[in-house]
């Protein structure tokens, strides 16, 4: 887990590389890598590639970055984790490759000179990629099929930049900072800024599962590698649960540093514990986040997850966090955020504590309710498509509706009530009902009206979820992955690596793996759809009752009433002046 940086001028009209900017890039981003930096200027000053380096596999000097072929032909800076890279080397090396480190950075590297980007498919693991090749004279870029790490680049037709937070874009000072309507009013609409858009016009985030080629002579072309929905598409076939689980968790504890797991009282991190106590030689070492006000009560995630850590033999942590010290926390966390979000402030709270005990990786049951349908999304966005259905082929009158309605239907009953006609007959108008923050006629209320009119008009948010729903048969699968498209990649997995980078910790999400994606997604919502009990039936010895048997609550912070805010509306008010 890194941060990287590259400028490419990629014309002969640009500039050449500014060192001191590619190095502000770099160096704001320590807290991603605090264990070694690196830099490499071409010799025409083209090109320029900077890394800051949290070691996690091979510590030695031999996985610094940017590191460079053994021919001398290719030179890579690299962020995330390649689960299966020791399987790729040994492939590798049976066809007569010679390595010089144990990194997984250098299998990268190796795999590229042999199948050029053809090689991303193989890739089982987390990333973001700047690759430069010498011979072809250009860039490639390239992110991990689910969007687990940021890569954003700004790019004005002469000079192409990158880095793995958009905040260190801003700070080597040379990108426009214009605002991007549809990520102002995106922001306000979902409680998160939805890709590919971020504040600002001049920077976008690259596409989960794709490429982007950027070469000296001011070529670009892109290209993807993996495809959620077609996951969904595929043909079913026998699915062995436990294996699968068993692997991805195997997998995902590859390391030369101990890993941990966070720990709530839900069936996602309670399984996650007993398989990585199944695969690892020692005690795993647990993390658990409990508020003093909800101590005793039955919001109190404590209990149970001591329950579970001793069940396991776990070498567990308990940290309680008050008002005060939420209070002490919080202009650290809002500086943290590298794009607004109502959310991430659990994980940075908890990433802090795994910090704090010496963890540089931990677990997250992170995805287990969007493969295993555990959100009530499941249940109500679909029947509320089947009871509207009709309306959304009249769609006059739920505009109309909503007219007469959205004056005065909040005051009292939620200001959604008043686009149920409008927006409930299509999966994606019953998400935004479902996930939206504000309605999209509010957003003229909370912005500028013409900044949220150009921002509704560039995101379209209904077609644009729709859009992702194309071959997707059944309604549990199209639940699943706009779960997966959006809420999750937008959000819960974009604030965990923001939250645990603050505080230079890994997390990583077992249940967010291309290989377990492959085997589930076929049977979402067919004859035999595995389901969170399924998932948890994997572990052995089996889980303790009274997680097993617990009712779903999900996990919430009390950050509302530390803020005396009546809901997260309040809160985004916060968070986006933090921005402005």
């Amino acid at each position: 887990m890194c941060g990287l940086a590259a400028i490419l001028a990629g014309t002969a009209a640009a500039a050449p590389v500014d060192e001191a900017e590619l190095v502000r890039i770099r160096d704001a981003m320590i807290a991603r890598g605090p264990d070694g930096y690196g830099l490499w200027l071409s010799d025409d000053g083209r090109t320029g590639l900077a890394h800051r380096r949290l070691a996690i596999i091979d510590l030695s000097p031999a996985g610094a970055q940017p590191m460079v072929s053994a021919c001398g032909g290719y030179r890579i800076v690299f962020n995330g984790e390649i689960y299966n890279y020791r399987a790729l080397r040994a492939e590798l090396e049976g066809q007569g490759a010679t390595f010089r480190s144990h990194t997984d950075t250098e299998v990268i590297l190796e795999l590229y000179r042999r199948h050029g980007a053809a090689m991303l498919g193989r890739l089982r693991g987390m990333f973001a990629i700047a690759l430069w090749d010498e011979a072809r004279r250009g860039l490639l870029l390239a992110r991990d099929p689910f969007g687990i790490k940021p890569l954003y680049v700004a790019d004005d037709g002469k000079t192409l930049r990158a880095a793995s937070q958009v905040k260190a874009l801003l700070a080597g000072g040379a990108i426009d900072t214009a605002p991007e309507p549809a990520g102002h009013a995106g922001f306000f609409l979902w409680g998160h800024v939805p890709e590919p858009f971020t504040l600002y016009q001049a920077i976008r985030a690259v596409a989960p599962g794709t490429w982007l080629w950027a070469g000296i002579d001011g070529r670009r072309d892109e290209g993807r590698f993996f495809d959620l929905a077609a996951t969904f598409g595929a043909a079913p076939a026998s699915l062995d649960l436990p294996g699968a689980l068993r692997d991805s968790v195997r997998a995902h504890l590859e390391a030369d540093v101990p890993v941990g797991v966070f720990l709530s009282s839900g069936l996602d991190s309670t399984t996650l514990l007993a398989l990585a106590t199944e695969a690892a030689a020692a005690p795993v070492t647990t993390i658990t986040l409990g508020f003093d006000s909800f101590a005793g009560g039955p919001e109190d995630e404590v209990p149970l997850a001591e329950l579970a850590a001793a069940a396991y033999g776990a070498d567990h942590l308990t940290r309680r966090v008050g008002r005060d010290d939420f209070a002490a926390a919080r202009p650290h966390l809002l500086a943290d955020m590298d794009q607004p979000t109502v959310d991430g402030s659990n994980t940075w709270l908890v990433a802090r504590a795994a910090r704090e005990r010496g963890l540089k990786v931990a677990l997250s049951g992170l995805g287990g309710d969007e493969l295993f349908g555990g959100y009530d999304t499941f249940r109500r966005v679909p029947r509320l498509v089947s009871r509207l259905g009709l309306a959304a082929r009249l769609p006059g009158l739920g505009k109309a509706a909503r007219h007469v309605l959205a004056p005065w239907v909040g005051r009292f009953t939620s200001p959604k009530a008043a686009g149920i006609l409008e927006l409930g007959g299509t999966y994606g108008g019953a998400y935004l009902l479902r996930r939206g923050l504000f309605m999209p006629w509010e957003l003229a209320g909370v912005l500028d009206p013409d900044l949220a009119r150009a921002g509704l008009e560039r995101l379209d948010p209904v077609a644009r979820v729709n859009a992702d729903l194309t071959g997707i048969a059944t309604p549990a699968a199209k639940v699943s992955a706009l779960e997966t498209a959006w809420y999750m990649r937008n959000q819960l997995l974009r604030d965990s690596d923001w939250a645990g980078m603050a505080h230079s910790l890994e997390i990583r999400v077992p249940l967010v793996d291309v290989a377990l994606q492959a085997a589930v997604a076929p049977l979402i919502g067919r004859s035999g759809s595995p389901t969170k009990r399924l998932m948890a039936a994997a572990a052995r010895p089996s889980l303790p009752a009274a997680i097993l048997d617990r009712p779903k609550t999900g996990f919430r912070v009390p950050i509302l009433e530390w803020l005396g805010c009546r809901d997260l509306r309040g809160w985004a008010g916060t968070v986006h002046g933090a921005f402005v």
